[in-house]
């Protein structure tokens, strides 16, 4: 761990919705020690600085999806009463400039970095798959 929050911890909200890798508002409110609401307040007098590629929100399909995937609880017992919304990584890194706290700050950088080495992951992933592709073709071939 490099910060305030681990990347392991990171890593466990980031979801794959529409092809891309989001986090959601709660999970970020949750990092940045601020409630939903109040991110969402900073985001809604902002909104010029996130475009729809940046944030957008899920469809009753998508949060259908992730609650099969994770126990939630319902809106009848404390649970969210509004469709959240996922922020890209372009949205995470403009969310600094939008919720200025000292930990919100510290949060994003370790996001980035969490985003990156990801990235990194996939791209050894998919050099490892191609290696092993070549492989098997030359032990065919033999």
């Amino acid at each position: 761990m490099t910060g305030l929050v681990s990347m392991e911890r990171i890593g466990g909200i980031i979801h794959e919705i529409r092809g891309q890798k989001v986090i959601l508002d709660k999970d970020i409110s949750n990092l940045y020690g601020v409630t939903t609401k109040a991110l969402m307040q900073a985001v809604r007098r902002n909104r010029e600085r996130l475009p729809v590629d940046f944030m957008f929100q899920l469809t009753k399909q998508e949060v259908t999806n992730l609650r099969s995937q994770f126990v939630t609880s319902s809106s009848g017992h404390g649970g969210r009463r509004h469709i959240p919304y996922a922020f890209t990584e372009q949205g995470i890194a403009m969310l600094s400039s939008v919720v200025r706290s000292p930990q919100a700050v510290r949060v994003n950088i370790e996001i980035m970095r969490a985003f990156v080495r990801l990235r990194q992951l996939a791209i050894t992933h998919t050099d490892l798959a191609q290696r092993i592709d070549e492989m098997e073709r030359n032990y065919d071939a033999k």
